[in-house]
């Protein structure tokens, strides 16, 4: 019974990384940012099932965090997305898609191309599977601190989306109580603010190396 059922240990509220054996694989879509697979996967007693997913690099994003009178506040960027027909607020990201850039790299490159910002102290605040029943993106936040303007003159160009794109800083807990209300609902501004909340309720003991070996993340597993 459900109600009886035992209670996980804090040992225990962890995830397991072990992949079941892929019996056939194909490219079902090749497409122009990422993949579409089909697998079949062996489970063992409950037999073979057929399976599609998305096959994605993996992406990083950052909570940038000052304090302005008086108050934390992050920076915060406006994007169109179009599977969602929304402008959302995020926080700065980008895609794990430059062969040998370490993920705390991809991430000051982002924060610099996105929101014109550099960070003398980074640290890994958390780190997420975006949507695993469909979609194999392993994504991590990253908190940024001690930040500085990018010099005019070094700058990146944005186009597309990014065009006009807006930076804005918001107050920390401002932030949080719209997550709270349903106004801000992008995935990885909800996860590192609230992340950055309850951390900096806790002194910031939570924080991990911003260079922590990434073992969780698919490409370490993949298929030969």
């Amino acid at each position: 019974m459900t109600l009886t059922a035992p209670r996980l240990s804090a040992a225990e509220l962890a995830d397991e990384v072990r992949p079941e054996p892929v019996r056939s694989g194909e490219l079902v879509m090749s497409g122009y940012v990422w993949d579409v697979r089909r697998d079949v996967v062996d489970l063992g007693e409950a037999g073979e099932v057929t399976r599609e997913y998305v096959d994605h690099p993996g992406a990083v994003s950052v909570v940038a965090l000052r304090q302005d009178r008086g108050q934390d506040e992050v920076a915060l960027i406006r994007q169109y997305r179009h599977p969602v027909r929304s402008h959302e607020w995020e926080l700065p990201a980008g895609l794990l898609d430059m062969k040998g850039e370490s993920p705390v790299a991809a991430a000051a490159r982002e924060l610099a191309e996105e929101a014109d910002l550099r960070a003398g102290r980074w640290h890994l605040l958390s780190e997420y599977f975006s949507s695993p029943g469909g979609l194999n993106e392993a994504k991590r936040i990253f908190l940024a601190r001690d930040l500085s303007d990018v010099p005019v003159g070094e700058r990146f160009e944005r186009e597309a989306e990014e065009l006009g794109m807006p930076v804005r800083w918001a107050v920390l807990d401002e932030a949080v109580e719209a997550i709270l209300a349903g106004t801000l609902r992008n995935s990885a501004a909800t996860i590192g603010l609230l992340a950055a909340y309850v951390g900096r309720a806790r002194g910031w003991s939570s924080l991990r190396a911003a260079d922590e070996p990434w073992t969780t993340h698919p490409a370490y597993h993949r298929e030969p």
